[in-house]
């Protein structure tokens, strides 16, 4: 496929050039007056049949993109209970999408090749067609609207937090170019913070106001921790510039804004070692690793260290350009059994234990 995208991508460049060679020509003052620079019969006829031809281009190249990535935007990898929800509005508009691009595509090269330019025709000339008007404004509104009004429900129904449900409580702290989480400990309440409390002697990195009583128990981590089935609510902070807390397999995404507090909520349905069963997740691993282990042979041939072996990880990453690390903003997801997590959070130290 690197050398189908290359050979395209070379023929795009050799139009390109002749496009640009011949708006060169005709921008010359021309000597020749027999047909006053007037294209001919068979000047539209080449330009109507290479419509065609780039018409045909068009679907055989949509083709070839569908038999081999049509399942990207289809997988059904979502591990959150709204995940299905995002799913389906992308599915049900990249198939709006495609059927109007499929037909736009054909009416445009088709009209330009059947009413090309011939002599002795004449253009039909209209000043105005209400009914037409009427059509290409009222479908699009009608299309988008019920796009519009789906997603907003889709919205509504996701960020609607249910605090009956008693959701686990964790602040997402973002800061160029880390993330650092905060567990609400036994109380579930989070304690008060602000970025000019911030006392790095005292190792007080997110400014935890240690007069609050609910900042006590608060659980400091550098790896989040999820339970299965448990709803978690997210209070998302920005110690510097704009941030974007994204978790993709989760259909999560919320900005990080420097002096407010955002929010995000959702419910894990399917564990980290449940995900790494899945048949689609192992193939996917071993191509990752096989291309790793190619790339170690020759990192090992420059005397340098092999990569280590991949393994899947739900991730946590910015999805803002925040400078010069921010591919490098990361942090890994654990998502287990209640069990798993109480054991792992009875080993973490509150913020209290960890003030110097």
């Amino acid at each position: 496929m690197t050398v189908l995208f290359t050979l395209i991508i070379v023929l795009f460049v050799a139009v390109a050039i002749w496009q640009l060679v011949k708006i060169f020509d005709l921008a010359q003052v021309s000597t020749d007056t027999s047909n006053g620079g007037i294209a001919t019969d068979y000047d539209n006829k080449v330009n109507g049949y290479l419509m065609l031809w780039f018409l045909a281009f068009i679907y055989i190249f949509t083709i070839i993109c569908l038999i081999y990535w049509g399942h990207m935007p289809l997988m059904s990898n979502a591990a959150s209970e709204h995940g299905a929800q995002i799913d389906n509005l992308m599915i049900i508009s990249m198939v709006l999408l495609f059927v109007v691009q499929a037909l736009t595509q054909f009416l445009l090269h088709w009209f330009a090749f059947k009413y090309r330019g011939e002599q002795g025709k004449k253009a039909l000339y209209y000043a105005d067609n209400n009914t037409l008007e009427a059509i290409w404004t009222i479908i699009p509104v009608i299309t988008l609207s019920g796009l519009i009004i789906y997603g907003l429900f889709t919205w509504t129904s996701i960020m609607n937090i249910d605090e009956d449900s008693d959701p686990m409580v964790v602040e997402l702290y973002a800061q160029q170019f880390a993330w650092t989480a905060r567990y609400a400990g036994q109380d579930n309440v989070l304690g008060k913070a602000n970025v000019r409390l911030i006392d790095i002697d005292r190792a007080n990195v997110l400014g935890i106001d240690e007069a609050d009583p609910n900042a006590a128990d608060d659980i400091i981590v550098k790896e989040l921790h999820l339970v299965v089935g448990q709803p978690v609510v997210f209070e998302i902070r920005s110690q510097d510039v704009l941030h974007s807390a994204y978790m993709p397999h989760f259909r999560a995404q919320m900005n990080c804004v420097p002096g407010m507090i955002t929010k995000f909520a959702f419910t894990p349905t399917i564990t980290t070692k449940e995900m790494r069963e899945k048949p689609d997740m192992i193939e996917k691993v071993q191509n990752i690793n096989a291309i790793r282990a190619e790339k170690s042979i020759e990192l090992m041939a420059k005397g340098e260290e092999a990569l280590d072996p991949y393994d899947f990880h739900f991730l946590l990453l910015c999805n803002k350009i925040c400078g010069k690390s921010h591919y490098n903003m990361q942090m890994n997801i654990i998502v287990e059994t209640q069990e798993e997590f109480n054991a792992w959070i009875q080993e973490q130290q509150t913020f209290k234990e960890s003030l110097k």
